[in-house]
């Protein structure tokens, strides 16, 4: 039901990794790459990040934060300023992903992340998972207050509403979506090209599910009818869905139609989509 977790923490396959840093602004791809673990980051001392990217691509502006959340399978990019040339740490924690235990949310490093023990579900105080060494050349620079022109959200644009309930059985069994498990015999959905569709993915379950769409890149409408948070401002293929919370998400499939040949849809977590929490669908000419 948790997935497996691990006993070692890995940046691009090194433990207790450390980098030397030669500019003032740091910039820093981060990639989840754990089976099951969320991770809270954060700088050491409590100083701000700047967040400037999401899984596809720039964000309209840098936003200044102090916390980031990633599921498995998310991505974000983050600029660090280094210019008083003080050694920093990013840290994180590794919150449980059940109902009414998650914060509120925010990829190329990362690795099997994971902290104390084999059987840890959670994990309250922060450890290390990159040293940073400024060097003494260090100087400030500045971001430029925009990034990427992003297109106005307009879910209008929609011409149809699909539907996935996420759901999982007592102690794990039965993970499902809208009812079924996977089978690679069925195709779930058929998609024309170039429609543009909102999906609303509902989580039925007790625990937080990251779900994934191929072959798009999305943009997130609401989280229940609220605002998403900064990281979800731009293009994501890649989303958490909490217990208990509908989240909407616009989009369309542009190119690689195949009447035969299906994509996936499923939750991010390993050892919940080989149990059955994904789907199949195709992107055909209408």
């Amino acid at each position: 039901m948790m997935g497996v977790r691990g006993d070692r923490l890995y940046v691009n396959g090194t433990q207790n990794a450390v980098f030397e840093a030669r500019t003032g602004l740091l910039r820093l791809r981060i990639l989840n790459g754990s089976n099951a673990r969320f991770y809270d980051f954060s700088l050491s001392g409590g100083q701000t990040m700047k967040l400037i990217a999401s899984d596809g691509g720039l964000l309209d502006r840098p936003h200044a934060v102090r916390s980031l959340r990633l599921a498995p399978g998310e991505r974000a990019q983050i600029v660090v300023d280094l210019s008083e040339g003080r050694p920093l740490s990013l840290v994180a924690t590794s919150p449980d992903n059940s109902m009414g235990m998650m914060g509120d949310g925010a990829g190329m490093m990362g690795g099997g992340m994971m902290g104390r023990r084999r059987d840890d579900t959670e994990m309250d105080e922060p450890f290390r998972v990159l040293d940073i060494r400024p060097s003494d050349s260090s100087r400030r620079k500045n971001l430029p207050p925009q990034l990427a022109a992003l297109p106005a959200l307009d879910p209008s644009l929609a011409v149809r509403t699909r539907r996935f309930v996420l759901d999982m059985g007592m102690m794990g069994g039965g993970m499902s979506i809208n009812g079924a498990s996977m089978d690679m015999n069925v195709i779930n959905e058929r998609v024309p090209v170039g429609q543009w569709e909102i999906w609303e993915i509902a989580n039925a379950s007790m625990r937080a599910h990251p779900f994934h769409i191929h072959n798009a890149q999305f943009r997130v409408i609401d989280r229940n009818g609220r605002t998403p948070p900064p990281l979800e401002t731009g293009y994501k293929d890649t989303v958490i869905v909490d217990p208990r919370e509908q989240v909407r998400l616009l989009l369309r499939f542009e190119e690689h139609t195949d009447p035969d040949l299906p994509y996936m849809y499923h939750c991010h977590i390993l050892e919940h989509e080989d149990a059955g929490m994904m789907g199949q669908f195709v992107v055909v000419n209408s």
